[in-house]
């Protein structure tokens, strides 16, 4: 009997908790559009035999335990669970989000909205006006509960992500009329996490799956995010099959660069429908300083000083003597260097190179060497490419860069077997002008670049990937320098000398938000590669410039951006 008494005094606890932690956010009688099929309840509760849909109609808040004192940031995080406007399905993500949210010291809240879709109205309208609400009453409560109820962001899925959108986008239009004094609280909020928005594209506005993909000239953005004053920075991420287009995130991206607000934008090849990323989330929230003051930046070539993981170094010309084509005294001579790991743990082979506007290049900056080093302590082969510089006088300023790669290319895979290495897993990587360069040698392989000289002049250039680090000149507002537009024009095209034939490759990308040689032409590409039905990965970097890699601060994209592109090759087995 009195281990009864125990365990029901337990409950009653429980339930008092609970109970208390639960905040109905409409007063009694005063909640606007209020029809008799909807709940607010998650799944787990409403699944439940015992539910009781007429105790569970208005939206509410739950507040989750403080973070402990010593970790707490005097930030909050709304939770926002999908369920595609029919019900508050995403149990298992609300709890994810709660714990990584909490032990980074936000104050997180469940935000739990009314479903199913409301009859007569926008599937989204009901939501809409709980949401408002939420906010405003979150806000009231800052004082109370310790955080700055300027430092208030969401975490969002799916249709929850829609009405995250309004949210960021929309809170000086009033999705109610007003119903007493909390309602003259502000209603916007300072950051956004979008994970795979729904609904977004006008062929999915109506409440399904994107009819047409997001594609096609009449089709858009939906005008019912408003894109105000209030629009805060957000990290977009999605997958590239999803049915419910990631366009719609390319989209907002786009519109955000337009008013020059920051924003990242992640994107998973072969990925459907789903919230990834969450790690990428949490660094962009440490890059806009959401988190408290960033650490000191470390330089990159500080942090990869060491080739012990070397065990192969060997030189090679690329052209025989008298046979360089287009050759001009005023360029250097091309050569490659291949590095190969004391231990193998991959037959794949990457091919890396620098920028630097086509007029210099080298094997020993930032864009290389640390790339270089990392791969070899993963047990990759590298292989490093100083190709021809400056500019070529009379030919278009990649001419006989292209050259050079097409020619290692096929150096490097009619060496690959006698070294151990499979001649069929090659990759490139160049940033800046070697980004552009990666392009051409992904995108145009099919394009002789130089009439053959030799034997080696037979064997294919096609490569595997992709590895594009901040490209430059890739749209047609910077062919041939910054980017004057920033490359958020519907009008910029991307660069004529891009083939895109039959053999191009899949790309991860990685881009600085901020670069002058703008991160939409990486973007722009992508989008182009999903139309050819090659899936790509793409992380963008709020407020990073060109040439973010070679210092950046622990915590943030800039400094681990080189685990995403083990991750890609991974994902896609290359480098099995």
């Amino acid at each position: 009997m009195k281990r009864f008494y125990s365990i029901f005094f337990f409950i009653l606890i429980s339930f008092a908790l609970t109970a208390r932690n639960r905040e109905t956010i409409w007063p009694k009688g005063k909640m606007p559009d209020s029809q008799s099929h909807q709940i607010a309840a998650m799944t787990g509760e409403s699944n439940s035999s015992r539910f009781n849909p007429d105790k569970n109609r208005i939206a509410y808040i739950e507040w989750f335990d403080a973070p402990a004192e010593e970790t707490r940031n005097g930030g909050c995080m709304i939770l926002i669970s999908g369920g595609a406007y029919q019900s508050c399905c995403d149990v298992g993500l609300i709890k994810q989000w709660k714990e990584r949210f909490t032990e980074l010291g936000f104050q997180c809240v469940n935000f739990v909205y009314r479903t199913p879709r409301p009859v007569g109205l926008p599937i989204y309208q009901t939501a809409w006006e709980d949401g408002q609400r939420a906010v405003r009453v979150i806000r009231s409560q800052a004082e109370k509960r310790g955080f700055d109820p300027e430092k208030i962001g969401i975490i969002s899925m799916s249709a929850g992500s829609h009405l995250g959108l309004l949210l960021a986008t929309s809170s000086q239009t009033p999705a109610y009329e007003r119903t007493d004094r909390t309602d003259d609280i502000p209603c916007h909020i300072n950051w956004a996490i979008i994970n795979a928005p729904a609904y977004g594209t006008t062929d999915a506005e109506n409440g399904t799956p994107a009819l047409r993909q997001g594609y096609g000239s009449d089709v858009f953005l939906s005008d019912v995010f408003k894109f105000d004053e209030k629009t805060c920075p957000m990290s977009l991420h999605h997958g590239g099959k999803d049915i419910y287009a990631p366009q719609t995130s390319t989209l907002v991206y786009r519109q955000l660069r337009r008013m020059g607000i920051p924003a990242e934008l992640h994107l998973y090849a072969d990925k459907g429908h789903g919230a990834y990323g969450l790690e990428r989330g949490v660094e962009f929230m440490k890059q806009m300083g959401y988190m408290g003051p960033l650490e000191p930046e470390e330089k990159l070539l500080s942090r990869y000083s060491s080739d012990d993981d070397r065990a192969i170094h060997i030189k090679q010309d690329i052209w025989p003597e008298g046979k360089t084509p287009d050759f001009q005294e005023s360029q250097n001579t091309p050569y490659i260097e291949w590095h190969i790991p004391d231990t193998l743990k991959t037959k794949a082979i990457q091919i890396i190179y620098s920028g630097g506007g086509y007029n210099s290049n080298s094997p020993k900056v930032s864009e290389v060497t640390p790339f270089r080093r990392y791969l070899n302590a993963k047990g990759m082969a590298v292989v490093t490419l100083k190709y021809r510089s400056p500019r070529p006088s009379g030919l278009a300023k990649h001419t006989t860069a292209w050259q050079d790669l097409q020619r290692t290319i096929r150096i490097v895979r009619s060496q690959a077997a006698e070294r151990g290495l499979d001649p069929d897993r090659i990759g490139l990587m160049g940033g800046s002008a070697g980004g552009h360069l990666t392009l051409m040698g992904v995108t145009s392989s099919r394009h002789q670049a130089y009439w053959p000289i030799d034997e080696t002049d037979t064997v294919s250039c096609k490569v595997q990937w992709g590895v594009g680090i901040y490209p430059a000149y890739v749209l047609s507002d910077g062919f041939d320098g910054k980017n004057t537009q920033k490359g958020n024009s519907d009008k910029s095209t991307l660069a004529p000398e891009f083939s895109f034939d039959l053999d191009t490759a899949p790309m991860i990308f990685i881009h600085g938000d901020a670069d002058p040689y703008s991160a939409m032409g990486s973007v722009r590409v992508w989008e182009k590669m999903l139309m050819m039905g090659i899936q790509c990965d793409l992380h963008t970097l709020a407020t990073r410039p060109h040439g973010f890699q070679s210092k950046a601060s622990p915590g943030t994209g800039s400094y681990t951006h080189m685990d995403r592109i083990w991750e890609f090759l991974t994902e896609k087995g290359f480098n099995r």
